[in-house]
């Protein structure tokens, strides 16, 4: 049937998975192997998210979508991990598997879908596999449920510090979602889609490839130091949206391009209602604005006139709205609500629905001078200056970072890449041999080989 697509910043046309990716999107429809289990992957704005929704579409109506982070389950529209099986916050272990009160929804399950799965541990993979087997009272891999996993391993990796690390290599031989045993037994397949839709520019397409490989060549060293700028962050801030891999430094550059604007600030509240944590609020619970001030649109238009990412200035205030000139119009922007789900049983229909729990309500504005590298996953900007500040922190922060602009042109770098800003972790690979099953310039679709070497 055919799915009506928001406009999604990371989104190519919406008739994409018709075109360039319709031999896999078929296959994929038609059962995607053995067990049906696939892992979805593929760079940054290739239309992962596309294809993530069609695959929704077509999955039935016992599926249920999940994410390892609040932020994360909000965007699929889904429900956090921790939730749906009462994880604790913390490395799991076996004796946290247990039978849930809600195991009539469990069973009713066909389809699971996680999204962000690169942030996924082994021993919350591992428990996902144990607790449906359990519940499910099937012995099969993930209890018979048919799994969608998306994700890039080149993006946002998963948190495993010090003991935790260390126990983890010892029980799974890593801490990557592919490191659980149950992801070997399902026979997963691996759908990699390859077409870029986000940059044209081969030079630019180049120079993202050799980061995402951590390997940079000396054309690439050559075009990198061509976008070296002169100004600070805090003056680049008056044409670009600074992207900088630190909370506080972003903060700091928002406010200071805040006070510099003539005029009285404009504090707007959220309405906060059920169950909605504080690290999952989209914008700022009380939003501070002046006329002049850029902001970054936070939801798609409907009608779409903006999407997720786009750029405005405040013009004025309207009580709780906020009008904004974007691209010579001018917009009254209401309050809109955010919402968290809890998968429920439907007692009549059997079937699997999605219960509000928890909503925010706020005008989807944020102050756009400056944006964590965090934040702008997703993201497609025309005018970006990367801030080093001390460096990249996190596996795969420099290449999301670059994979931000749009093209060369509208791209400024606070100082000369080092070795060190490629912050690469080769464990996050090792997911041993693919076995190719059809491979053109758009795609790659591969088994998991069924044996336990490893690719290093």
């Amino acid at each position: 049937m055919p799915l009506r697509l928001q406009a999604m910043s990371d989104s190519p046309a919406a008739n994409v998975p018709d075109t360039v990716y319709a031999a896999p999107a078929n296959w994929v429809a038609k059962g995607a192997g053995a067990q049906g289990n696939l892992f979805l992957t593929g760079r940054a704005g290739t239309g992962k998210t596309t294809m993530l929704r069609r695959f929704l579409a077509e999955a039935g109506e016992n599926t249920v979508v999940l994410a390892p982070t609040g932020v994360a389950a909000m965007n699929a529209g889904g429900q956090t991990i921790h939730s749906f099986f009462k994880f604790p916050p913390r490395l799991i272990e076996p004796s946290d598997v247990k039978r849930l009160r809600g195991v009539r929804l469990i069973k009713a399950v066909e389809t699971m879908i996680i999204d962000e799965i690169s942030m996924v541990r082994s021993d919350m993979l591992d428990a996902i596999d144990k607790s449906l087997q359990l519940n499910r009272g099937s012995k099969r891999p993930f209890g018979g449920v048919r799994m969608i996993l998306s994700g890039d391993l080149h993006q946002l990796p998963p948190v495993a510090r010090g003991p935790e690390a260390e126990i983890l290599n010892e029980r799974y031989g890593g801490h990557y979602f592919f490191n659980a045993p149950g992801f070997k037994d399902a026979e997963f397949a691996l759908l990699a889609l390859k077409h870029v839709f986000r940059q044209e520019d081969p030079r630019f397409l180049a120079l993202l490839g050799a980061m995402r490989q951590g390997r940079l060549l000396p054309t690439d060293e050559k075009l990198l130091q061509s976008v070296v700028s002169e100004r600070t962050a805090v003056e680049a801030s008056e044409t670009h949206v600074v992207l900088t891999p630190n909370n506080a430094n972003a903060f700091r550059i928002n406010q200071a391009r805040l006070e510099d604007l003539p005029g009285k600030s404009h504090s707007l509240a959220a309405k906060i209602q059920g169950t909605f944590d504080e690290k999952s609020y989209p914008t700022e619970a009380d939003l501070e604005l002046k006329e002049g001030a850029r902001v970054m649109l936070i939801k798609n238009d409907p009608e779409g006139r903006w999407v997720n990412g786009s750029l405005a200035t405040v013009d004025s205030f309207k009580g709780d709205n906020v009008r904004v000139e974007l691209d010579g119009h001018i917009y009254e922007i209401e309050p809109a609500a955010w919402e968290k789900y809890k998968y429920e049983l439907d007692p009549e229909t059997k079937k699997v629905s999605r219960e509000v729990v928890g909503t925010f309500k706020q005008v989807p504005l944020r102050l756009a001078y400056a944006v964590t590298i965090h934040k702008a996953q997703g993201l497609t900007l025309d005018k970006v200056f990367i801030d080093f500040d001390r460096g990249m922190f996190a596996h795969g922060q420099a290449y999301v970072a670059f994979s931000r602009a749009r093209n060369l042109e509208g791209l400024e770098i606070s100082r000369a890449l080092r070795p060190r800003d490629l912050v690469m972790d080769r464990n996050a690979f090792a997911f041993g041999k693919l076995e190719p099953i059809e491979e053109t310039d758009a795609y790659l679709l591969a088994r998991f080989a069924k044996d336990d070497t490893r690719l290093l």
